[in-house]
């Protein structure tokens, strides 16, 4: 196993301990587990478990506010996928350089790792990198 592969599975928060959304969740699941969670933005899986893009605050946000606020009522027979998502989070590969994974975690908060066949394995967060790189500051000082 090679470096690069090491050094990305060394900042893996592995999919079991991610919390996700399902393309056949309905607006009211995602709304709700987005405030149990606390997150800003969540990662979104299809039903193979592939990686199709991050739903954030902002996109639920502007999808409730062009349909008048709804009830949360209606939202259960809302999909997921019937709303437009402003910016997904860059996914990178598993083998990728740590160069690709710092260039994306410094404009996203989490990088969605994949593997070969676009499979969602976890998340690498930008405040594990920033963890990691201010200990190993600490070290050299």
């Amino acid at each position: 196993m090679g470096a690069t592969h090491m050094n990305i599975l060394f900042f893996l928060t592995p999919k079991e301990d991610v919390a996700h959304v399902e393309e056949t969740d309905t607006m009211r699941q995602v709304l709700e587990k987005m405030e149990h969670h606390g997150y800003t933005a969540i990662p979104l899986l299809g039903v193979e478990g592939k990686y199709i893009g991050t739903i954030t605050e902002g996109d639920l946000l502007w999808f409730l506010k062009d349909r008048n606020f709804p009830d949360l009522k209606l939202l259960e027979d809302m999909p997921i996928t019937s709303i437009e998502r402003r910016r997904d989070n860059q996914a990178v590969k598993i083998d990728e350089s740590m160069e690709n994974l710092f260039d994306k975690v410094m404009n996203q908060n989490f990088v969605p790792v994949v593997d070969d066949k676009k499979v969602f394995i976890g998340i690498v967060t930008r405040k594990d990198v920033l963890a990691y790189l201010g200990k190993k500051a600490a070290t050299q000082v």
